[in-house]
């Protein structure tokens, strides 16, 4: 839509005729500065008797007048809202893709899944709802591999999370390393802003860089780290063999994910299942709870420049017109 700011200029569309109710001037015997004759003409607007005064060229003055007069009221075209992102954090997701997440000891839909179909599920509601924040995603297994770089674009995060399958980064699991590239990558943005949360179900098997060492380094370059364990501690039966045996998730180190935490200014989660898994992620939420109040902005374009453009060819044509008549 089109609005102008300056609206009630245009109560002087009408001056120029009220010019004409004034009294004449006295003439004057001396001699006056010399006006050009277009400056003459600008002064006899609405004259019936003005030199050069026909019709083309009273159209053409009220043409520039009018075209000035809009100009001056600054007309401008709105465009629609736009919610501008709101003051978030730099939020990078650090996702275990070790052979071990293939562990089906997760329910999702009234069926079993392993633990990196929850994983998703659970996350891309969680990247949904944080919207304002700028968000990252590295995949860890045997080697840890930045998949998408700090954006506002939750949808393509998205997208690699879902394409990514057990196994792809190996099936060690280098907890040390991951937190070392999302140091590198948080270490140069606002400081309250660095926010990391590595998700789990082993131990540190991979990688040169101890998982403690880099909870040093993240502490010391302001980078919060928050960890979840996630895997069943229940113990199931052996279909072929008959004994029972617990499954992987009690091949966690909480004692290192605890600490790592906890150095860092974040917390230790524990999830066992889908439910607490979804606990975890609300939790999380809440502690790291964004602006909800975005700024509302609406683009505008001004006009102004073309009527003054349409108000200088009048000028123009006119001038054309009193020179051709001399």
């Amino acid at each position: 839509m089109i609005e102008l700011h300056w609206p009630l200029l245009l109560l002087a569309l009408p001056l120029p005729l009220l010019m004409r109710l004034l009294p004449p001037l006295p003439a004057q015997t001396s001699a006056a500065l010399l006006a050009p004759t277009l400056v003459r003409q600008l002064g006899t607007v609405g004259a019936p008797s003005a030199a050069g005064s026909g019709r083309a060229g009273q159209l053409l003055l009220w043409l520039a007048w009018l075209a000035l007069l809009l100009a001056a009221a600054q007309p401008r075209w709105l465009g629609e809202p736009a919610t501008l992102p709101t003051e978030g954090r730099d939020l990078l997701l650090a996702v275990d893709i070790s052979g071990s997440m293939e562990q089906e000891d997760m329910s999702f839909n009234g069926r079993r899944v392993n633990r990196l179909v929850a994983v998703k599920a659970v996350v891309g509601d969680f990247v949904e709802q944080r919207r304002g924040d700028r968000l990252g995603l590295v995949l860890f297994g045997e080697r840890a591999y930045l998949q998408s770089p700090l954006t506002f674009d939750r949808a393509t995060l998205q997208t690699l999370l879902n394409e990514a399958q057990i196994g792809f980064a190996g099936n060690g699991t280098a907890i040390g390393e991951a937190i070392g590239l999302g140091i590198k990558r948080l270490r140069d943005r606002p400081a309250s802003q660095r926010v990391m949360i590595l998700l789990t179900d082993g131990a540190n098997t991979a990688g040169e860089l101890d998982p403690l060492r880099a909870a040093e380094l993240a502490t010391r370059a302001g980078v919060k780290i928050h960890t979840i364990g996630i895997g069943s501690d229940a113990t199931e039966r052996d279909s072929i063999l008959g004994f029972m045996r617990p499954r992987s998730g009690s091949d966690l180190d909480e004692p290192t994910l605890t600490a790592i935490a906890e150095s860092s200014g974040g917390r230790y989660f524990r999830a066992r299942d889908l439910g607490e898994l979804v606990a975890v992620y609300r939790e999380l939420n809440r502690i790291e709870a964004i602006e909800q109040q975005g700024e509302t902005i609406r683009p505008q374009i001004s006009l102004s420049h073309w009527l003054l453009a349409v108000a200088a060819l009048a000028v123009a044509a006119l001038a054309a017109t009193v020179l051709r008549g001399r």
